[in-house]
């Protein structure tokens, strides 16, 4: 009965709350209050106060129900911590093949990040996930349905799913002579485009970087140049003959269905094949419009200001520091509408070649026990160090047969120790493997055999051998230590000063080869002297960093630092009217840090101008000395080397293994340890057990220390066979307590 009593209040609790929200819809403020206590009967809050409040406790609380249209609520984790465990599951299993991506592609959180990111390069900030705005993320759900769907098209040019922050253009309403020339020339990629590349590019780097060969290192995150000169330096030592090959070819495009197989190797998801499939066969317009020559030009042109949300160019010192890259950096792949997805594909395509490669290492391995280097079976494991002078530089039947092979995108480098005719095989076999896997042709001239003294051209660095004499000291019979003068050859990475000069030529800034001499630089003539010199000290930084692994670190960078003083020298000369360089350096000093404007009139010097903040602070040229030049970096580089981001990766996955926990244990216990969690776990559980008889043991030994009584209490045994004896021992003590009391 009284369950029922219950029920029916709570139905008519409910009933009074419902035409009360119905009566306050459709009622005026003043009449609701009557309307709810005439139409329900409900006594009043005065008479039967506790009824009042027992009919408000059943009443839902007043909370907002969340939209289910709004596409935020598709966000259920954050997109960065989605990414770090597709890289944790894709490295605890790199051999596993890819089956089911198209739950990946559905996730929104991908799609987030991937416009974030996309956002960060075309507007030249980063867009916070607070910042993006419902629209745009409605946008972006269409988008993914459509990529889903398969109605996503690449290279659209005038019906998009999302547009940029900053296109504002209204496509609808373009003339016919505007919409021709959008569809008929060269147009930059799609903003949608570039976010769907995005996405396959967060799914698809973690897959490879997993399963590609540590002997590749062009596009890859962690590996870059000097990466490879210090491989270089570190595993090839010793070899005589070098095979220099050129495949950079491969990089311009290759065929659809080659591209396909090497994906289709190690991912099997029919919908992420479809789409990169489309990006590679959908042609790319790329023709332009001719543009009528202007015959007069204005005296007066305005400069342009850049937007808000304009990303501002690339700084002057960074634009010429690009163009000074090397022959084997210079050129990127970009096929189809594939974007940054092109790298990553042709290092797909290229892994083959180095899986190929490391095989052709293992089998032309051929030790030898009167080597000084590798004598050991395995090859991997080496007996000296290969940086340090060989006592035993040549080669012949009675040495060790080794070789290694790396590869710089699409420039490769093969040491070879042994006879040249093993060299010769090996290139014909490379030559027949081009021709099957790539079609490729090449021939013996873009596969040239050289031999270490005349000088190895990689990344513009020089392989050389330097001939050492180091001091051998040793102690003979008797105890006698004897000296003497050893014979060795050194591995010598040193940077070419012939390529620089090429590379300043080409940039404008000297000309002339045996003799160069300086040119003014006049990109910089309206800029002053205090940002200039700003410029040139960071192009000058940046250059200390690129040569930091040359063995004639001091020597190029004082060259490179000579080369840009004397053409701001006749820059200034030009700009100040100062008619020759000498003259400036006589106002300006050697590292041009003075003013070389002159104030009219008497004016006070320089540094009281300066420290009274009247003028702008000049910084001098830095490295104008060889002595200010750091030295060359020797620091050691481990054989089998990882980027960081792999070693954390494979340092988490194995802390995570239970495995590993357990064989930590195991080893533990054999060698009689205890680990630093179970000594305070047994610490806690003896003060817990003991701490009753800390006082009875205090008055019972009045001879002995509290800390060796603290100590005993702590480190008491816990073993289930001592229970019997502490408690006797405890029963007595206890007696002879009592006996004192």
């Amino acid at each position: 009965m009284n369950y029922m009593h219950h029920r029916r209040l709570a139905v008519l609790a409910h009933r009074v709350l419902v035409s009360h929200v119905v009566l306050v819809k459709h009622s005026s403020p003043a009449t609701t209050s009557k309307l709810w206590y005439a139409q329900s009967n409900f006594p009043s809050p005065r008479n039967n106060g506790f009824s009042f409040i027992r009919a408000f406790s059943f009443a839902a609380p007043n909370r907002r129900t969340p939209d289910p249209d709004d596409p935020s609520t598709l966000m259920k984790e954050d997109g960065v911590a989605l990414c770090s465990q597709m890289w944790i599951d894709n490295f605890r299993a790199p051999n596993a093949t890819a089956t089911n991506l198209t739950t990946f592609l559905r996730r929104f959180e991908l799609w987030v990040l991937a416009y974030q990111k996309v956002c960060a390069d075309d507007m030249g900030a980063y867009m916070p996930r607070s910042a993006i705005q419902r629209s745009a993320l409605e946008d972006l759900l269409a988008l993914r349905n459509a990529v889903l769907d398969s109605r996503f098209k690449w290279g659209a040019r005038l019906e998009f799913f999302i547009k940029s922050p900053k296109d504002k253009t209204e496509y609808e309403s373009l003339s016919k002579r505007k919409i021709k020339a959008i569809l008929t020339t060269t147009q930059p990629a799609a903003f949608q485009d570039k976010i769907v590349q995005e996405v396959l590019f967060m799914i698809l780097e973690p897959i490879y970087e997993a399963r590609f060969s540590e002997k590749s290192f062009a596009f890859r995150p962690g590996r870059n140049a000097h990466s490879v000169l210090r491989t270089i330096r570190r595993n090839f030592a010793g070899y005589l003959w070098y095979i220099k090959g050129d495949l950079s070819t491969i990089l311009d495009g290759m065929k659809v269905g080659l591209v396909i197989s090497a994906l289709m190797r190690d991912v099997r998801d029919k919908k992420v094949i479809d789409l990169v499939k489309a990006a590679l066969v959908t042609p790319v317009i790329t023709s332009q419009v001719e543009e009528k020559k202007k015959t007069k030009k204005r005296k007066h042109q305005k400069k342009r200001v850049l937007a808000e949300d304009e990303p501002k160019p690339d700084p002057y010192w960074l634009e010429t520091f690009f163009r000074f890259a090397p022959e084997e950096a210079e050129k990127l792949p970009s096929w189809g509408h594939c974007g940054i997805l092109s790298p990553l594909l042709a290092n797909v395509c290229l892994d083959e070649l180095d899986r190929w490669m490391e095989g052709k290492i293992k089998e032309f391995y051929r030790p030898s026990k009167s080597d000084v280097i590798w004598n050991s079976p395995d090859g991997e494991v080496e007996q000296g160090n290969t940086s340090w002078p060989e006592f035993v530089p040549t080669s012949g039947p009675d040495k060790t047969r080794k070789m290694d092979y790396i590869r710089y995108g699409g420039h490769i480098l093969i040491g070879v120790r042994g006879p040249r005719a093993d060299a010769a095989i090996l290139r014909k076999q490379l030559i027949e493997f081009c021709d099957q896997k790539y079609r490729l042709n090449l021939d013996n001239e873009s596969l040239p055999i050289e031999h270490i003294t005349k000088g190895i051209m990689f990344l513009d660095h020089v392989l050389c051998r330097r001939v050492v004499y180091p001091t051998l000291r040793f102690t003979a019979t008797g105890g006698k230590i004897i000296s003497e003068k050893g014979v060795g050859t050194l591995l010598s990475v040193t940077a070419s000063l012939k390529q620089s000069i090429k590379q300043f030529r080409k940039l404008n800034f000297l000309k002339g080869d045996r003799d160069p001499d300086p040119q003014p630089c006049f990109r910089m003539f309206h800029a002053t002297q205090a940002h200039t010199n700003a410029q040139m000290n960071k192009l000058l930084s940046t250059m200390v960093e690129w040569y930091r692994y040359a063995d004639n670190r001091k020597k190029i960078v004082n060259f490179c630092s000579y080369i840009i003083r004397g053409s701001l020298a006749k820059l200034y000369a030009a700009k100040y009217k100062l008619r020759s360089r000498a003259k400036v350096y006589k106002i300006g000093a050697r590292n041009l840090s003075r003013p070389l404007k002159e104030k009219k009139g008497q004016s006070p010097e320089y540094h009281n101008l300066l420290r009274m903040g009247l003028v702008e602070s000049i910084d001098g040229l830095q490295y104008t000395r060889m002595s200010l030049v750091p030295e060359t970096d020797y620091s050691p580089f481990p054989s089998n080397w990882r980027p960081d981001h792999e070693k954390f990766l494979l340092e988490f996955i194995k802390l995570d293994d239970s495995k590993t926990l357990e064989e930590q244990r195991s080893g533990l216990q054999e060698q009689g340890l205890v680990s630093p969690q179970d000594y305070i776990s047994m610490l806690v559980w003896n003060y817990k057990r003991r701490a009753i008889i800390v006082d009875q043991l205090s008055v019972g030994n009045g001879g002995v220390s509290d800390a060796q009584i603290e100590k005993e209490m702590l480190l008491g045994s816990t073993h289930e066979n001592d229970d019997h004896g502490s408690r006797d021992k405890e029963d007595k003590e206890e007696g002879f307590y009592a006996a004192q009391i």
